[in-house]
């Protein structure tokens, strides 16, 4: 038993283990702490889904496709299964489709094709008739966050990551952590710190203006067909800063403030994907506040129902589990600082956390070892 590390994660989080990846694959003795037993918060209460299309432009963008590659590249040797890839953005409208087809023409559109008619039927089931049309995106993979956090937390432990559950961290200074249990020192400290946003460096976060968002998510019963890809739809398009620069956004934006004016308050889009059961796990919202009740008011879940059975052929949805993530929000879609010499707090603020955090994680260990940032940095 030792209580000198080269490198200490506190958080095992998604964005923790990403750093705790990272500083293994630097060489570094590496030990992760966390509070809870296991991973039980946002890292496993969400699609899985590795977005990288739709990302915002820039290093977003460029830090969603390094993290696809990342999670490739472990599902092997971790036993994680990639259960999907791809994305089929659907247009309901054809204001959907206009903004679809400027996106394709753009350079963020790059592999990317507009489906219509015949070609989007012929593309795969359960597309519902009478659609605009979609966006075929190769770009994406994912996997079932409830079990592919936990394949990983394990097979970093094999690897020689070291990990102390259930220890509550109350400060950190460089090269010294201190825990309800006693002291742990390292050189280098990551500070992963989730939903808490009071323990460790409060008036750093509270700078950086963040907050909590709440999200609905349910799951529905196989629906009898298979989805070749994740789906999403219109609603997608006016919360993805990927699609702003398409000149057609606006006039979009109009008709669902129009139509759909109560999702728009919801802060719904659509996201559906597969597991290996044939079951969907479908959302889903976004409320903002300092702390959130634990409630999910059926209103809510209903409206995302509808969006599911306006965009697939699925008239009245099974749902067989429902439950609600609470991640951390704010105006940046994730930041890095050095609150001590030796120490770096790190947020993922915009819900990619899945879909960036290795990337991220690859910059971090790049500034504290004072090494050449990764080439998509």
């Amino acid at each position: 038993m030792t209580d000198s590390f080269d490198c200490i994660v506190v958080g095992a989080g998604i964005v923790g283990l990403a750093h705790a990846l990272a500083a293994h694959r630097a060489g570094l003795r590496t030990a992760v702490l966390d509070r809870d037993a296991r991973a039980a918060g946002a890292s496993i209460r969400n699609f899985g889904f590795v977005t990288v299309t739709g990302q915002q432009e820039g290093i977003t963008w460029r830090r969603a496709r390094r993290s696809r590659d990342v999670w490739a590249e472990l599902a092997g040797p971790a036993g994680i299964a990639i259960h999907q890839r791809g994305l089929s953005m659907v247009a309901r409208r054809p204001e959907a489709l206009a903004v679809l087809e400027e996106f394709a023409d753009s350079a963020m559109g790059d592999g990317c094709r507009v489906l219509r008619g015949a070609e989007l039927a012929e593309h795969g089931e359960g597309f519902r008739q009478g659609l605009a049309g979609a966006l075929w995106s190769p770009h994406e993979l994912r996997v079932e966050s409830r079990y592919a956090v936990g394949q990983l937390t394990q097979w970093l432990a094999a690897q020689g990551v070291r990990f102390l559950p259930r220890t509550v961290v109350l400060g950190v200074e460089s090269g010294r952590v201190t825990t309800a249990s006693g002291v742990l020192r390292a050189d280098h400290v990551v500070v992963c710190p989730g939903t808490d946003l009071v323990t460790l460096y409060p008036e750093v976060i509270a700078r950086r203006q963040v907050t909590l968002c709440k999200l609905h998510m349910l799951r529905v019963a196989d629906p009898g067909f298979t989805l070749n890809a994740a789906i999403m739809s219109d609603l997608g398009l006016v919360r993805y800063l990927g699609y702003a620069n398409c000149p057609s956004l606006p006039a979009l934006r109009a008709v669902l403030e129009d139509e759909q004016s109560e999702w728009l308050a919801d802060g719904i889009h659509l996201i559906a994907v597969q597991g290996a059961d044939g079951s969907l796990v479908v959302g889903d919202s976004h409320h903002y506040a300092d702390t959130h009740d634990p409630f999910q008011p059926r209103a809510v879940d209903d409206r995302i129902l509808a969006e599911l059975s306006a965009t697939l052929a699925i008239d009245a949805p099974e749902v067989t589990e429902r439950w609600i993530g609470v991640y951390p929000s704010g105006p940046d879609v994730a930041f890095m600082e050095a609150p001590a010499p030796g120490v770096r707090l790190v947020m993922v603020t915009s819900g990619t956390g899945a879909s960036t955090s290795f990337a991220l994680a690859e910059e971090t260990l790049a500034d504290l070892l004072n090494l050449a940032p990764p080439p998509h940095a």
